[in-house]
C-alpha cells in the first residue's frame, strides 16, 4: 500500500494543516490529534513506496525562511501500491513521525508514481484512502504536518512538464531503476512514464521549496538528479534573467539537501535475512504487514527462517536471520542493544518466538485501533486530505507562477 518518495524511486520515503473541526466522532477526536493553527512548515517513497511540510507560503526569496516558521521544510511520500509493512513502518514513517518535531512537514501519497508500471485501477483509491489512514495512525499529528494527496495538487504535473524541457534525456537514460525495471518488463510493456517519474520526483520536491528530503541508500541518485535539475534551471533562467522579465531574480529553487534517516531500522525478509523485507516479494510470509491480524503475525514468526546455532546474538555474519528478529525486537520495544543482547543470549528459537510476536502484537494493535477508528469516519480522512491539498496548493502555485515567468510564458490575466 505505500512506497517511500525516494522510495519508489524514493523507496520509498517519509501530516496535514490544522482545522478546528471536523464533525468527528467525540472517540475519534480523542484519539487523533486535532488541527488548531493556520501554518504547517516534506520525502519520500517514496522505494517504490516514497517517497515524499509546512503549507505556508514561499517568502519572496528562496533563501528566506516562512513567515509562520523558522523550521526547515521537508517533503517525503508513499506510494499506495501493496500493504505498508514493518519495513516501510520502521524504516521511514516511524522516522518522520520524529521528524514533524522538528521540521515543516508535507507528507504526501504519491498516486501519480503509482502508475509508472501496471497497476489495478479499481483498487488506486481504496488503496490511496488506506494509506493516508496508516499515515495517520502510525501518528502524524495534523497540528503539526500536512497530509495530502499528490493528484489533489495539480501543480506536480505542471512543474513536471515545465522542468521536463530542461531535462537532458541522458540524465533519464542513466536512472538504475529505469534499465531494471525495462529490461524485466521489456520495452513493450514500459510506458514513457517509466522514464520520466524522476523528472516527477523532482517536481515533487523542488514545487515546495524543500530544504530536506529523507533518503535510503537506493534514494540518493534520484535526490541528486533533483538537485542537478535545480540548479540547471536556476542557471537557464533565474538571477538577472528573470529580473529582466519583471521577476524578482535570484534562484527560482532551492537546491535541496539530503536527510539520512538514523541507521539500525533496516528491517530485512522473515525468509531470508540478507534481503530487504518487501512488498514486491512473491510470499507474504518473508514481511509483516501493519493490519496482519493476530493470528497472521502468530504464524508468520513461527514460520520465519532461523538458524541451529546455540543461544541467540547480534552482529554474527553467519546469523543474518537471528541479526534481523533481534533488531526488530529491539527497535519495536524500545530497548537498547545491550539489554536485548543480555535478554536473549540464553534463549533458544522456541522461547523467542512468541516473546517476539507479543511484542509486535503489542506494538501493533494500537496503530490497528487507530486505523480502524479513521477509517470508519469517512469525513474526518476527506477533510483531512482536502485541507492538505489546500495548504500545499498556496506554496505550489507560488512556485509554478514564477517558473512560468522566468521561462517567459505569456501571463494570465
Amino acid at each position: 500500500m505505500g512506497r517511500s518518495l525516494l522510495s519508489h524511486f524514493l523507496n520509498l520515503s517519509n501530516a496535514c494543516p490544522r482545522f478546528t473541526s471536523y464533525g468527528t466522532s467525540s472517540k475519534l477526536q480523542r484519539t487523533l490529534p486535532m488541527i488548531h493553527q493556520n501554518h504547517l512548515p516534506l520525502v519520500g517513497v517514496n522505494s517504490n513506496h516514497r517517497c515524499y511540510c509546512s503549507v505556508s507560503a514561499p517568502e519572496p526569496t528562496v533563501s528566506e525562511s516562512s513567515s509562520t516558521s523558522i523550521k526547515k521544510r521537508i517533503v517525503s511520500g508513499v506510494q499506495p501500491t501493496g500493504s505498508i509493512h514493518l519495513g516501510n513502518y520502521l524504516g521511514a514513517i516511524k522516522n518522520w513521525v520524529s521528524l514533524q518535531d522538528t521540521y515543516e512537514t508535507l507528507f504526501f501519497i504519491v498516486d501519480l508514481h503509482a502508475i509508472t508500471l501496471p497497476y489495478d485501477v479499481q483498487q488506486l483509491s481504496k488503496a490511496t484512502r488506506d494509506t493516508a489512514a496508516l499515515y495517520l495512525a502510525c501518528g502524524v499529528d495534523t497540528s503539526k504536518a500536512s497530509v495530502f494527496v499528490q493528484s489533489h495538487v495539480r501543480a506536480h504535473v505542471e512543474l513536471m512538464w515545465l522542468l521536463s524541457s530542461a531535462t537532458p534525456i541522458g540524465w533519464l537514460n542513466r536512472m538504475i531503476q529505469f534499465k531494471e525495471k525495462s529490461r524485466k518488463a521489456g520495452d513493450e510493456n514500459v510506458g514513457v512514464a517509466l522514464l520520466t517519474y524522476p523528472v516527477l520526483m523532482a517536481s515533487d520536491i523542488l514545487l515546495y521549496q524543500s530544504d530536506l528530503v529523507p533518503v535510503g541508500e537506493d534514494q540518493k541518485q534520484h535526490l541528486e538528479l533533483t538537485r542537478e535539475l535545480a540548479e540547471r534551471v536556476n542557471h537557464l533562467y533565474g538571477g538577472r534573467k528573470w529580473k529582466k522579465l519583471g521577476g524578482r531574480g535570484g534562484l527560482i529553487f532551492k537546491v535541496p539537501e539530503p536527510l539520512i534517516p538514523p541507521a539500525g531500522a533496516r528491517v530485512m525478509s522473515l525468509t531470508d535475512g540478507l534481503s530487504k523485507m518487501s512488498k514486491s516479494a512473491t510470499s507474504d510470509l518473508s514481511r509483516i504487514n501493519l493490519l496482519d491480524s493476530k493470528d497472521v503475525i502468530a504464524n508468520k514468526i513461527k514460520r520465519c527462517k532461523t538458524d541451529s546455532f546455540p543461544g541467540l546474538e547480534f552482529d554474527n555474519p553467519d546469523r543474518p536471520e537471528c541479526n534481523n528478529l533481534l533488531s526488530i525486537y529491539q527497535i519495536i520495544t524500545n530497548k537498547t542493544k545491550e539489554e536485548v543482547a543480555q535478554e536473549c543470549q540464553s534463549m533458544n528459537w522456541g522461547t523467542f518466538k512468541p516473546v517476539l510476536t507479543d511484542a509486535l502484537i503489542d506494538h501493533l494493535q494500537p496503530i490497528q485501533a487507530r486505523y480502524e477508528e479513521i477509517m470508519s469516519d469517512t469525513g474526518y480522512l476527506d477533510q483531512v486530505l482536502a485541507e492538505g491539498a489546500s495548504k500545499a496548493a498556496d506554496i505550489a502555485d507560488v512556485t509554478v507562477s514564477n517558473v512560468y515567468q522566468a521561462m517567459g510564458f505569456l501571463k494570465r490575466r
